[in-house]
């Protein structure tokens, strides 16, 4: 087996014991980059130098006896919105080609302290906007299991290179599904964690509007369950500069294994292959000895309208300036689809919002402890055509009811891989999503490894 097809685990475990070195891991990944991300574009920004060197630093402590994180020598990538110093945090955007990152976001740096070797920076939509990944300044990231269906986005980049490995853990963020639905439509394992467990913050960037600073976290992508576990677990280290940030151990208290079913929620049109996926994960569970019961859940639908009132609000605030000298075709185009269906609120009702938050917050808090698992779709869709917003938004938006609803409760949501379907695209990914309690992420890692161990193997793909 290539290097670049272990997962990070294996690799730290073989690099702690001497069987392999860094180096080697290093120069594999970026062998495995060059052969690969010319027809993906996934990666947009790398340096091999920087990442050799991390490498060698990693062995050179390794021969001095020292300590090693727990991704000693793991090759990573990061996501063109957070700051990396010395990188441009470009969110896909002309406009920001030039902001050189003069330090690390929280979550870059707690990655380099754990020992991970950065191999490059990964492609996002402009704005990181929408569930599809192209931009007029880094161009189109493609789908390495199919070209096509989409990545996913707006960690499209992250998905993908994950998915064909470039780096065996991809970092990503998520405000309305920017983890879950790549990590859905590359075949991947995505965590989006709870509000506040990942430290956020870009030094080069003003800081983030109330709406953003609610919804938006960063996560893991990975090819197994035990990466993302390990992964979170780096990511989510303390840093006083965000305030949001509360530290939680990772592993909560013990929980009855119980999980909810809701394969339709609120009418949602489930389509049959989404449907299979979600009853197989549901037996897999069964299985391994849970209970699980097919239930109505709380609300998306409400939830979801107001998580586009927050951010049209934010956009309308701080925005619209960017968005003109940006001028970016789909980015225009899906805004403009987004102000069809709401419009953008006044002060009143973004204050309705917060305030109906909190109801809608205790409804799935007193739901999750009844079932600390909820078993939901991803998407209503198997993993879309690429680019299908652009010809039927309206379409789009409804499938993806229960990523957008999610983050206005600040919840923990995990992307599980079931399997591979047959659709009108071909052969595509499959997959569910599990859903917990507030700092309970522990509870969705533990169901999905329960569901990888029942299921095939995620392979690394080649395009």
């Amino acid at each position: 087996m290539a290097l670049w097809e272990l997962d990070g685990v294996e690799i730290a475990a073989q690099i702690k014991d001497g069987s392999i070195t860094a180096r080697e891991v290093a120069e594999a990944t970026l062998a495995r980059m060059d052969a690969v991300n010319p027809a993906l574009n996934a990666i947009v920004a790398r340096d091999d130098a920087a990442a050799l060197a991390a490498a060698d630093a990693v062995d050179a402590s390794r021969a001095a006896g020292e300590v090693l994180g727990p991704l000693a020598g793991v090759p990573v990538t990061t996501k063109v919105n957070v700051d990396q110093q010395g990188f441009a945090t470009t969110n896909g955007l002309r406009i920001q080609k030039d902001l050189i990152a003069t330090e690390d976001n929280p979550v870059v740096a707690s990655l380099r302290r754990a020992g991970a070797v950065i191999v490059g920076r990964t492609n996002t939509p402009a704005f990181s906007l929408r569930w599809f990944t192209r931009n007029s300044l880094h161009g189109h990231t493609k789908n390495p299991h199919n070209p096509r269906i989409t990545p996913g986005g707006s960690s499209g980049g992250a998905a993908s290179a994950t998915a064909a490995g470039i780096g065996t853990m991809g970092h990503g963020t998520d405000i309305g599904g920017s983890i879950r639905y790549p990590a859905y439509a590359c075949g991947l394992q995505g965590i989006r964690p709870t509000l506040g467990r990942v430290a956020a913050w870009n030094p080069s960037s003003p800081d983030r509007h109330i709406g953003a600073q609610l919804m938006a976290v960063s996560g893991p992508h990975a090819r197994s369950v035990r990466d993302v576990r390990t992964a979170l677990d780096v990511m989510a280290q303390p840093d006083l500069r965000d305030p949001w940030h509360v530290p939680v151990p990772l592993k909560g208290p013990a929980y009855p294994r119980r999980a909810a079913l809701c394969v339709a929620p609120e009418g949602l049109q489930t389509h049959p292959l989404v449907e299979a996926a979600l009853r197989e994960a549901a037996a897999r569970l069964v299985d391994a000895g849970w209970q699980v019961e097919e239930v109505d859940c709380p609300p998306f639908r409400e939830p979801a309208r107001l998580q586009a009132q927050l951010w049209l609000a934010e956009m309308a605030r701080g925005a619209q300036a960017a968005f003109a000298a940006e001028d970016d075709a789909d980015a225009n185009y899906v805004l403009a689809e987004m102000h069809k269906l709401t419009a953008v609120p006044d002060l009143n009702e973004v204050l309705d919002a917060m305030q109906a938050r909190l109801g809608f917050l205790r409804q799935w808090q007193q739901f999750l402890t009844t079932y600390p698992v909820l078993i939901c779709p991803v998407s209503a869709e198997p993993p879309f055509p690429d680019l299908l917003d652009l010809e039927d938004f309206p379409r789009v938006i409804e499938a993806q009811l229960t990523q957008v609803g999610l983050p206005l409760m600040g919840l923990p949501g995990m992307s599980v891989f079931t399997g591979f379907g047959e659709s009108d695209m071909g052969r595509v990914p499959l997959g569910a999503q599990l859903v917990g309690g507030r700092y309970r992420e522990d509870i969705l890692l533990d169901a999905a490894e329960a569901i990888e161990a029942r299921g095939e193997v995620i392979r690394v793909v080649t395009p």
